[in-house]
């Protein structure tokens, strides 16, 4: 079976940036798991898995429009120092996870003194060319519980879906987002 959209895709990989260093690998005997077409991975590297079938083992250059994007200028932000925590020694490349109005977001510290914190919100590889060695272990019809809760008609924010138990297409098996019900969303 070859990959397109709607496929359950089971792949290992390895993730490297331009200066060769390893960001990322998928655990040892334990390939990544995704549907195809639900925006489970960045563009770049489904746009490369198109086509290809289990037992094929490929490379790929994504650049950063096809990845994480570019960094965003507006996504840098002072934060007053009295917002963290005040036992806190904060250094610059400290990360630090806080609650937006949309859910989690994850923050990078870039500088910081006595009265603020200069921090960037854009993904850590955003800005970046990304480099994937991938292996391609399956594909298949996917079932229904391995699909996300959005690309079943649930239209629930990240923190309805967290409360559901269905964040990242899991489900909550009790009639939540992504659960047996299909024709709804329970989340509220």
């Amino acid at each position: 079976m070859k990959i397109s959209d709607n496929h359950f895709v089971a792949i290992d990989y390895r993730l490297t940036l331009e200066s060769g260093e390893e960001f990322d690998r998928s655990a040892e005997g334990s390939p990544l798991g995704f549907v195809t077409g639900t925006g489970s991975i960045i563009p770049g590297l489904e746009q490369a898995l198109a086509g290809k079938s289990a037992g094929d083992s490929f490379q790929v250059t994504v650049e950063p429009e096809a990845g994480y994007g570019h960094v965003q200028k507006e996504l840098l932000q002072a934060i007053p120092r009295n917002r963290f925590p005040a036992d806190v020694e904060i250094t610059p490349g400290m990360s630090f996870h806080a609650r937006g109005p949309r859910g989690p977001v994850a923050l990078t510290v870039v500088s910081a003194d006595q009265e603020q914190v200069n921090v960037d919100l854009n993904h850590p590889l955003a800005g970046k060319r990304l480099t994937f060695d991938v292996k391609i272990h399956e594909v298949r019809e996917p079932q229904f519980h391995e699909i996300p809760a959005t690309a079943s008609g649930c239209d629930c924010g990240p923190q309805e879906q967290s409360a559901c138990g269905c964040a990242g297409g899991e489900s909550s098996g009790s009639g939540g987002c992504g659960s047996s019900s299909r024709g709804g969303c329970s989340c509220g």
